[in-house]
């Protein structure tokens, strides 16, 4: 069928959006949800700088989505709901798997390993002294600081515990501090974040197996072009100071490229026995 200059018109208002009375497009907007690690305050410190440069470099318009609690954040990511996500790699597993997120960047220095820390006054020096304690986790599908440590208490260290889940990893750690649980699961970049009277009345007795760190992926739904876009100005990050200074609020050591086979280790552990559906 031939297209006639209204449908064509009609067709631009529909996919471009238009700005009302000056007859030019509007640019796309796309949101951008960071799982609730820290404290929605930080989240938003770090990563409004980076919507900012995403918005100058790409020519696009980004919403940044906090959510309250990680079991919110896989609801909406497990859903499809957000354009962008920089999730942990199990959630990239599951995301990938159900809407078909694509992985756009990560750090490729570091790893991620969960932690398991302790009052430095508590007498638990070794972590099979857990055995029937009460820890801490910020929710149960949160990759390094819950999902790993109680996989490996299980299947490699045999012991058995009393989960409790405090919402977030600061959380979390207060409630060890507060005496209200025995331990608290958590990474070691949000431990070394903690106030300094928090950090020096905790110590970490164990650490699990390291795993490729987390991703920020795209919906399939994103135009190629625009992911592309989002890349390589993540990326345009890493190459100057101030840039490296605001990877480094993620934290992001090292930016560069992830793909979804960086991710295979993590589909071959069986994790889905511990994963906990919101």
């Amino acid at each position: 069928m031939a297209w006639t200059p209204f449908k064509t018109a009609l067709t631009a208002i529909m996919v471009f959006g238009w700005h009302a009375g000056e007859g030019r497009a509007e640019p796309a907007t796309y949101t951008l949800a960071v799982v609730p690690q820290f404290d929605l305050r930080r989240i938003e410190a770090v990563w409004r700088p980076i919507i900012d440069h995403l918005q100058s470099t790409t020519g696009a318009r980004f919403t940044l989505v906090t959510e309250t609690t990680i079991p919110v954040f896989e609801k909406g990511l497990h859903g499809g709901t957000y354009d962008f996500a920089y999730m942990n790699p199990y959630h990239y597993v599951v995301a990938h798997q159900r809407q078909g997120y694509k992985p756009l960047i990560r750090d490729v220095e570091e790893k991620l390993s969960g932690i398991v820390v302790v009052r430095k006054d508590s007498g638990l020096t070794e972590v099979r002294m857990l055995d029937g304690r009460k820890v801490a986790f910020p929710a149960p599908n949160a990759m390094g600081a819950a999902l790993i440590p109680r996989a490996e208490f299980s299947r490699k260290l045999g012991i058995r515990i009393t989960e409790l889940y405090v919402k977030s990893h600061d959380s979390a750690y207060l409630n060890v501090m507060m005496g209200q649980a025995d331990a608290a699961g958590g990474i070691r970049a949000t431990f070394d974040q903690q106030k300094p009277e928090v950090r020096d009345g905790l110590t970490v007795i164990y650490e699990t197996e390291r795993y490729t760190p987390h991703p920020l992926a795209a919906h399939p739904r994103v135009p190629a072009d625009i992911a592309a876009k989002v890349q390589q100005a993540m990326i345009a990050l890493g190459t100057t100071p101030k840039g490296d200074a605001l990877l480094d609020g993620i934290p992001i050591k090292t930016i560069g490229i992830a793909l979804d086979s960086d991710y295979d280790a993590l589909r071959n552990l069986g994790l889905e026995a511990f994963y906990v559906e919101q």
